[in-house]
């Protein structure tokens, strides 16, 4: 079987023999699947949570828990994973269970390299058949690049909230792409003529945040020598985008619920009402209910921006996504600069799917444009990337440390791959800020 004929699916082995998992890996692995494994059904519940699995290969007869305990589970809570079912102990009851709760396929052992190669082009191809809903992703949907189970979720918000003017909250850690979502609301709706307007709303001071949203009249304050219109004039018939809400005050978060409740506000120095008809889309980065619960945030005001919620899937969520934007980027700098095609290693491509990304796709772009400024030939390998995606020998340890050390030297580790941030630390080790600092100070 030819490589290029095998998509980069990504395949979860679960099997307790490290001798099949051995001869399926090697075999998929050569003609350019991506697999992890797994000895158990809860080892492979862990990873199935953690990374967006294509197709699962499961044995049935294991210590513990069945295969089919397994399939079960996986049919009922993972949307659009393919199972392939083996065994050593052939059984046309085992075979009909598992294909009545969610197998698509069922090879018995010992099988040979084809008929494996045959079964898992099967399984997948059932699955693809099954996810078609009328209607094909391109590769960049709304000029997005993804096609992971998270942005398909978004794509099809998308397409439900830009034929209408609701206002939307877009949520999701910075880097993620929020703005790029809030313009494909805009640009792929029925005011796409209109004007879009970004408001960082946590680059401009308070002080002046009233101004520049609503404008001002001549002698309004001292500097105002003529009446300049704000961001919401300049958005009418549009959309405004605020990004950053949460990082507005309480006194300019009345005044913008005032615009979503009534359509109007004042500019600054008039005590004239001005009508406004234009879509709100705002955009966080941190938990708003978090903040209503501190007084932070007003309750009333969320409620009215969250009328559509979209959810943005940080960057490690997003499985295969990784290796598709790389690529893209990659190409684009390649493009710009003049230089010849480049391509990563298998290596490469592997590190960079395990690197936690705390930056998201805003990280992985500048990553690609050092890449292809520093490169010296057309292969990038894992030495051509940053410390952090290595892994050094060096600094891995040994057996006789405690495990207070081990933990001491792996939050080093993290603070250093994050170039000692500490909110970008604190995420990566799932934990809150005060956590680490307490965690830092006994260090």
């Amino acid at each position: 079987m030819k490589k290029e004929n095998s998509p980069a699916h990504e395949v979860l082995i679960v099997d307790d023999s490290p001798e099949t998992v051995e001869l399926i890996r090697r075999n998929l692995e050569s003609v350019g699947y991506h697999v992890f494994a797994a000895s158990n059904v809860q080892s492979a519940i862990k990873l199935l949570e953690t990374i967006n699995i294509d197709l699962l290969i499961t044995d049935l007869k294991m210590p513990g828990e069945s295969g089919l305990t397994l399939v079960r589970h996986v049919s009922e809570n993972f949307k659009g994973v393919a199972i392939l079912v083996i065994t050593g102990f052939p059984s046309i009851q085992g075979a009909v269970e598992s294909i009545k709760i969610g197998a698509e396929e069922y090879l018995v052992k010992s099988f040979t390299d084809e008929e494996l190669f045959q079964a898992v082009k099967n399984a997948l191809k059932k699955t693809s058949h099954k996810k078609k809903s009328g209607r094909e992703l391109s590769p960049q949907t709304f000029g997005i690049v993804g096609a992971s189970e998270g942005m398909v979720q978004v794509f099809d918000t998308i397409t439900k909230a830009r034929a209408t003017q609701a206002t939307v909250l877009i949520q999701g850690e910075s880097g993620t792409g929020k703005e790029l979502v809030a313009r494909a609301l805009h640009y792929g709706g029925n005011d796409s003529k209109a004007p879009f307007v970004p408001v960082n709303c946590g680059g401009i001071p308070d002080n002046l945040l009233e101004s520049e949203l609503f404008g001002y009249v001549k002698g309004a304050f001292t500097g105002a020598n003529e009446t300049r219109p704000g961001f919401f004039q300049t958005a009418d018939k549009g959309t405004i985008f605020l990004d950053e809400i949460s990082n507005t005050s309480l006194a300019m978060q009345a005044k913008l619920l005032r615009v979503l409740q009534e359509k109007e506000f004042y500019m600054v120095g008039s005590k004239k009402s001005l009508k406004v008809n234009l879509r709100v889309v705002a955009a966080t980065n941190v938990d708003l209910m978090q903040l209503i619960k501190k007084g932070l945030f007003r309750e009333d005001l969320y409620y009215r921006l969250n009328i559509i919620t979209i959810d943005l899937p940080p960057l490690r969520e997003r499985g295969p996504d990784i290796l598709q934007l790389a690529e893209f980027f990659l190409n684009k700098y390649v493009k710009e600069l003049g230089k010849s095609a480049m391509h990563f290693t298998p290596k490469a491509s592997r590190a960079l799917q395990g690197y936690a990304w705390p930056g998201n796709v805003r990280e992985l772009q500048n990553l690609m444009h050092r890449l292809v400024i520093l490169a010296d030939d057309s292969t990038i390998d894992v030495p051509d990337l940053p410390e952090s995606f290595r892994f050094s020998a060096s600094q891995s340890g040994t057996l006789d440390r405690t495990l207070d050390d081990m933990v001491k030297g792996y939050i080093a580790d993290v603070l250093a791959a994050n170039q000692n941030n500490v909110s970008l630390a604190a995420r990566v080790l799932g934990i809150d800020r005060k956590t680490l600092r307490e965690k830092m100070k006994k260090a």
